[in-house]
């Protein structure tokens, strides 16, 4: 009867396995040929937004290397997660690719109560694509010459003080620094960058914490002026800028950083070979210099690497959230 047992245990295993090489046959062979057909680039956000002009640009350029069409859909819509969710339940082949702020998306597990997917799960990084600060602006008259300047009267100030925020990682990036300096300004929300303008020209408005496109924009035409940056290192778009904690404030580190998403079932040699496209472009001097516009640097990075720094992510929203005081929508 042990013989028997034994035997029939011996068959099921082979049986087993060669369900699973059978199985494992198509995959294979998917990944072998791909990419086969076109392969769609989906923006987050409208055409002709900063986002979708970064999305476009690496469409134009994987093409080259990948030797296929690309086409960018924008699925616009929930901060992002309209686009996350569509792309988390796209059939995992490699040719649905979602570019996008990895963490806007880790942000976005946190600022809605019932949050549509579980991002760290169903989403895979293939890739990296940029890192980016945001900046503490001055208008250009102001007195304040260094960010300790600007602490020091701010804090004078007291509630008479006021700062200006446009997105959630301006609204983290000013509560961690009022928090870690004891300042105590009023924070006014804005739809846009471009609305507060007309408040900082006036002198309503002391100072802000904004995304790095409009900063340079705003630095390069005369109006606003950079303190610092909100990354832990030096950014090298934007060298002589120093760190919050290089400036006399620190434990006020946030960063922000795109990157190429697929669903998390994505066998692994496409997910390799998408990586292998988008580092190719990433090393190039023209989008170097293309990145560095934008206020940002080219992110190399592994999947496993991005895939463990957009968890992480996922886990430090958590208390950034909280330390905003952001009530989930």
């Amino acid at each position: 009867m042990n013989h028997v047992l034994e035997r029939s245990l011996r068959d099921l295993v082979r049986v087993t396995a060669l369900a699973a090489a059978i199985a494992a046959v198509p995959v294979a062979a998917q990944a072998q040929d791909y990419p086969s057909q076109d392969i769609r680039f989906i923006c987050g956000f409208p055409a002709g937004s900063g986002a979708d002009v970064l999305v476009r640009y690496f469409a134009e350029k994987v093409r080259a290397v990948a030797n296929r069409t690309i086409i960018v859909e924008n699925k616009v819509g929930a901060a992002g997660n309209i686009a996350a969710v569509y792309t988390a339940r796209s059939k995992p082949d490699g040719y649905t690719v979602y570019v996008h702020a990895a963490s806007a998306i880790a942000a976005n597990m946190h600022l809605f109560k019932t949050p549509p997917i579980d991002a760290g799960k169903d989403l895979q990084i293939a890739a990296g694509i940029n890192k980016q600060p945001f900046m503490v602006m001055v208008p250009t008259s102001s007195p304040y010459k260094t960010l300790a300047e600007l602490t020091e009267a701010m804090k004078k100030k007291g509630d008479k003080a006021s700062w200006a925020q446009s997105n959630t990682s301006g609204k983290v990036m000013g509560e961690l620094y009022k928090r870690a300096t004891g300042v105590t300004a009023i924070d006014v929300p804005y739809r846009t960058a471009n609305d507060s303008l007309n408040d900082f020209a006036s002198g309503r408005i002391d100072y802000g914490m904004m995304d790095p496109v409009f900063a340079l924009s705003q630095s390069r035409a005369g109006r606003l002026r950079m303190l610092a940056v909100s990354t832990a290192q030096r950014m090298q778009a934007v060298p002589d800028l120093p760190t919050m904690t290089e400036a006399g404030v620190p434990g006020v580190e946030l960063l922000t950083w795109f990157a190429v998403m697929v669903p998390s079932a994505t066998p692994r040699p496409i997910v390799d070979k998408l990586n292998k496209w988008f580092n190719e472009v990433l090393a190039t001097a023209e989008t170097k210099k293309f990145l560095n516009n934008f206020g940002g640097d080219p992110f190399i990075t592994t999947p496993d690497e991005g895939q463990a720094l957009f968890r992480q992510g996922i886990k430090d929203w958590a208390g950034f959230v909280r330390a905003a005081k952001i009530e989930p929508q």
